[in-house]
């Protein structure tokens, strides 16, 4: 078992002897979190975090092999338990996937870093396979086989980080431009149509001929209209998984 999912469940063993250690796993992944919040993920290193604690950089090994394991400690304590109201009471198994997807992009968006970290492997880690279960449980009733519930998972599970990634990298552009996003877009507006010439690029012509790409949308509104046309799908699944039994 990797030695950070160990650490995750508690099961790793700790010495039984001697004196209580004044620095703890807790303590030194508090502030790698606390590092990556204020800076970014590539700020967290061993030795940036052994300096934040006041501790060498030694020090830190006896409780975290590499930064590696470091990172998967991060993001379980990051990530948090899902909200113990997902699914909704009452809910249908589309309102209860849609509600574990918002929440699930919260947690992203309160964490920037976390669509960072380099993915270690299948979620494993307490708090992972919690939000995976709450999935999991939102698509029971659909009469879907496991492999498909396993799969219709990974696709929103897929979407949602996706777009986290693309909104929080749009928004790092408008941020540097020191433009109201408004501005940034009739930029780019402007740059496509002076470059992009109608007989080469017809159908981009179009868009921008709508004024579509003059103004900025909400990032929720983009959110919510490919989550839509995911559940749309899924809904053609598990309606054609019911007729067929």
């Amino acid at each position: 078992m990797p030695p950070a999912v160990e650490a995750a469940w508690g099961v790793r063993e700790r010495p039984s002897k001697g004196p209580r250690p004044s620095l703890t796993l807790d303590r030194i992944v508090g502030a790698a979190v606390s590092l990556a919040s204020t800076e970014g993920l590539d700020a967290v290193s061993m030795g940036r975090v052994a300096k934040e604690l006041g501790v060498s950089t030694m020090s830190l090994y006896r409780y975290v092999s590499a930064k590696s394991e470091l990172y998967v400690l991060m993001q379980e304590a990051a990530t948090g338990a899902p909200p113990e109201h997902l699914p909704p009471p009452g809910a249908d198994w589309r309102e209860a996937l849609a509600a574990w997807a918002w929440a699930m992009r919260e947690v992203y968006h309160r964490n920037l870093w976390l669509l960072r970290v380099p993915v270690a492997g299948p979620p494993a880690t307490p708090n992972m396979v919690a939000w995976w279960e709450k999935a999991l449980v939102a698509l029971e009733g659909t009469g879907l086989d496991e492999g498909a519930v396993l799969s219709v998972t990974l696709l929103v599970a897929g979407y949602v980080k996706n777009e986290a990634v693309l909104t929080a990298d749009l928004a790092a552009v408008v941020a540097a431009s020191d433009d109201p996003p408004e501005q940034v877009m009739a930029r780019y507006a402007r740059t496509l149509r002076r470059l992009a010439a109608p007989e080469e690029y017809p159908a981009v012509t179009r868009i921008l001929d709508s004024g579509v790409l003059d103004v900025a949308d909400e990032p929720e509104d983009e959110f919510r209209f490919g989550l839509d046309r995911i559940l749309d799908g899924v809904a053609v699944l598990v309606a054609g998984r019911g007729a067929g039994s």
